[in-house]
């Protein structure tokens, strides 16, 4: 948490990204990323479900302790509370929602867990606010989350993701407040960024529909899909394992073993 403060306050923006086992945590670790979220976006990506509603407390704690483990400098968070702090070895836990929230932020903060609220276009409430939609795109909306903002500040949130907000108004919101805001789809005056590893990284298959904010930054699946298909086509023509990749035994000791099995096969 210090950290984070020290790099709001020198306007050093902060990294954050997604994971959602020990691997993906492990290679963000590896990268120098200031946060590290287990968000429930691996319902689609890790779990193949259609939303993250369908996502349980029990599934988002096993994945959460998977992160934990491989995480070492960055600091961790997501969805829910004690549980996840207790069972997950989480840092702090992810909350969707505004004003409507600010209570059980606050309940929250005031046991001792740090809370990183989120704003704007919160995909779990998709259905009340009309699907993926890009939030505070009029006066009126701009203030509607401004006001959110101001609540989950108030509440004691130690920053706040800000998605799918004009880059404008998302800038105006980050130099209202005192806590630091992380951006996904709201522009580069926010105080970070995160995205999803996934997205990010290129690892799914061509076709797969990305909102317009996603940055690809590798291709993952091609790079994977390559080396499976080569492994695969050796295994079938026998060329894998090579010679270098088996242990080897001396002559001799092939010998008697070759002969003490066909003594077997003849029944001595």
């Amino acid at each position: 948490m210090g950290t984070l403060r020290s790099m709001y306050k020198k306007n050093e923006p902060i990294t954050m990204i997604t994971a959602h086992d020990f691997p993906s945590a492990h290679v963000a670790d590896a990268a120098g990323m200031d946060m590290v979220l287990v968000g429930d976006s691996l319902a689609m990506v890790a779990l193949g479900m259609e939303d993250t509603s369908e996502v349980l407390v029990e599934e988002m704690i096993l994945h959460c302790r998977s992160v934990a483990r491989a995480t070492k400098a960055a600091f961790t968070a997501l969805d829910t509370a004690i549980r996840f702090v207790k069972e997950g070895r989480v840092q702090g836990i992810k909350l969707e929602g505004g004003k409507e929230m600010a209570p059980t932020i606050a309940k929250i903060t005031r046991a001792g867990i740090p809370v990183l609220a989120h704003i704007g276009l919160t995909p779990q409430r998709q259905n009340a606010l009309g699907g993926f939609r890009v939030q505070g795109k009029t006066a009126d909306g701009a203030m509607r989350v401004l006001e959110d903002a101001f609540a989950v500040q108030e509440a004691g949130s130690f920053a706040t993701v800000l998605e799918a907000v004009p880059a404008e108004v998302a800038s105006i919101i980050t130099q209202k407040l005192s806590i630091p805001t992380i951006g996904i789809g709201a522009g580069n005056g926010c105080s970070g960024q995160v995205l999803v590893q996934v997205d990010m990284t290129g690892n799914f298959p061509p076709g797969r529909f990305l909102p317009k904010f996603v940055k690809q930054y590798g291709n993952v699946w091609a790079e994977s899909l390559q080396a499976i298909k080569a492994y695969h086509e050796e295994v079938k023509t026998r060329s894998y394992p090579a010679p270098e990749h088996t242990y080897p035994i001396s002559q001799d000791e092939l010998g008697v073993f070759s002969k003490a099995v066909r003594g077997k096969a003849d029944g001595q």
